[in-house]
């Protein structure tokens, strides 16, 4: 805790060196996760503040700003004096007062080997007018703690949950705080009624009576001695107040029982408010436990929550109005032409899984599985028939991650970074979609990821940390770094060629056993012979469609 502390410190030494506010043009972010996307209130921009990064050997904070320009699709770093230190996994909410406000409170900050961990129970606010950053100090706030969560309520930050984890021991908090935003005081509130089971990374929302809806989370037990059990949470509850929002008005909780279709268990889930005051749910991971390894199912589904019906439904996309040209049967040479419409004569009335790969440039596969949605009740086709044409997953969409840094702002919802993982391999995400939730027609596309640029050390490529370290704070500089070197890989192997008017599985056929032998060069010795040929097939696909 003391190291910890010390290099925090040295940390925020560095940033007291700054002086004046400076706000250049630059690149998108490098890629994170944990951080906080927040709406600017006035302006048409998007604040991203903090995050982490993990390249198998070291884990990095964050505590830089970064502005978004909605309608110039571009992004600019902000550099002010004395900002908060690095952290992740804290909570910002962004109030209208003085041309706007972004609050943060708690977080947690790493050792660079990720097993250390510091929880953070400060409370900041940046002056989005004058670009200030300032430290709120009032006793009688939370403890140190992160996965909390925090939303504005009226003249009120409302503070719940979260856990505080030290090598020894952890905990999770199911307590909630409020901190009023013209007193600048904390209080604790004590409602009746019984609430939910301590727990971290839950959905917490507001309605317009002032009251807060509470949704899901994550927590863990220690059962016996160095066996721990996980929970996810999928009850529901709200906190009513009877008053005008004072610090003397009485809390209860109740239990909320919503009809609809509701999200599939998960934790790592992200949220935002969308049009209509309905609360939303994108993205997240369930594990499952299998032999001694835990492999995760990632999501990138979409579910809405309607306060006002205490109703959940699955958000699903109508696909562009002009691939949405209603045909005739029997048009069949419109119907081959239609590769990517989005049309189908008898939708799903469950969720689809649609499984994607993609190999890095080592040869590990990256398997995206895609969730969609069944239809709502009011979304299905109507009068003439639609053909389908199976193109159900060839729309542009973000691939499944959990902890994602989400905003809404006109009614569209932003989508930025996050992770998944492949075996012990972590990817970590930099790209950027959207989504308008009026129209729900089709995600866009404003910053791709490359799977070539992600930066991933073994144990055994620990002579070069140094030099790799420098991109991983840049960002920038390390994807470009990690271009150069895919390519210069790949000048060094010669592949096996495609043929003209080879099919496919000729060519996996001819070449198979040149890619088996990749792929176990790739993954080691102690990989297991099915992976190695899944991993080898995957390769050999990707190689071909790059040719042709």
């Amino acid at each position: 805790q003391e190291d910890l502390e010390a290099l925090i410190a040295e940390f925020q030494s560095l940033d007291a060196k700054k002086t004046q506010v400076i706000e250049s043009s630059c690149p998108p972010p490098s890629p994170r996760l944990n951080g906080s996307l927040s709406a600017h209130p006035e302006k048409d921009e998007l604040i991203l503040f903090g995050g982490e990064y993990f390249n198998g050997q070291k884990t990095y904070l964050y505590n830089d700003l970064y502005v978004y320009n909605i309608r110039k699709n571009s992004w600019s770093k902000v550099e002010i004096p004395n900002p908060p230190p690095r952290r992740c996994a804290h909570q910002a909410a962004v109030v209208p007062t003085a041309g706007g406000q972004l609050w943060v409170f708690g977080g947690e900050f790493a050792s660079p080997n990720g097993e250390q961990f510091y929880h953070y129970k400060d409370l900041w606010v940046l002056h989005l007018a004058t670009k200030t950053w300032e430290q709120i100090k009032a006793s009688g706030g939370p403890s140190g703690r992160s996965g909390h969560r925090m939303v504005a309520c009226k003249r009120q930050l409302i503070i719940f949950g979260g856990f505080h984890e030290s090598a020894r021991d952890y905990i999770y908090y199911n307590d909630v705080y409020a901190f009023n935003l013209d007193s600048f005081t904390w209080s604790k509130l004590a409602p009746s009624g019984i609430g939910p089971a301590p727990r971290s990374g839950c959905l917490m929302a507001t309605t317009p009576e002032g009251s807060i809806v509470i949704y899901g989370g994550y927590s863990k037990q220690r059962i016996k001695k160095d066996v721990d059990k996980g929970t996810l949470h999928t009850d529901m509850f709200l906190l009513k107040t009877e008053g005008a929002g004072k610090e003397e008005d009485k809390w209860a909780w109740s239990r909320l029982n919503p009809s609809g279709v509701k999200p599939t268990a998960r934790s790592g889930f992200s949220v935002a408010i969308g049009p209509n005051n309905r609360s939303l749910l994108f993205g997240g991971v369930h594990d499952e436990e299998e032999e001694e390894s835990i492999e995760g199912d990632f999501f990138n589904d979409m579910y809405f929550y309607d306060i006002g019906k205490n109703r959940w439904f699955p958000g699903q996309l109508k696909g562009p109005k002009s691939e949405k040209r209603k045909r005739r049967r029997g048009r069949q040479a419109e119907a081959e032409s239609a590769g990517d419409e989005e049309v189908e004569k008898q939708p799903p009335q469950g969720p689809v899984e649609i499984v994607k790969e993609v190999v890095a440039e080592d040869g590990t596969v990256m398997t995206i599985k895609q969730v969609i949605s069944g239809p709502a009740e009011e979304e299905r086709p109507e009068s003439e028939e639609e053909e389908e044409d199976g193109a159900l997953g060839q729309q542009v969409e973000p691939c499944a991650r959990s902890n994602a840094m989400l905003a809404v702002k006109h009614g569209v919802l932003y989508v930025y970074g996050g992770m998944f993982e492949v075996g012990d391999r972590q990817f970590t995400l930099s790209d950027l979609y959207s989504v308008d939730l009026h129209k729900m027609e089709e995600w866009k596309v404003l910053v791709e990821m490359d799977p070539e640029a992600q930066e991933w050390l073994e144990e055994s490529e620990s002579d070069e940390e140094d030099d790799d370290m420098e991109g991983a704070e840049g960002g920038e500089e390390e994807e470009e770094s990690s271009e150069e070197d895919s390519e210069d890989e790949g000048g060094e192997e010669q592949h096996p060629s495609v043929q003209p008017d080879e099919k496919p599985a000729d060519y996996l056929s001819r070449t198979e056993q040149y890619w088996v032998k990749l792929a176990r060069s790739n993954m080691g010795p102690d990989a297991k012979e099915k992976k190695v040929v899944k991993v080898a097939h995957a390769m050999a696909k990707t190689f071909y469609e790059d040719s042709v």
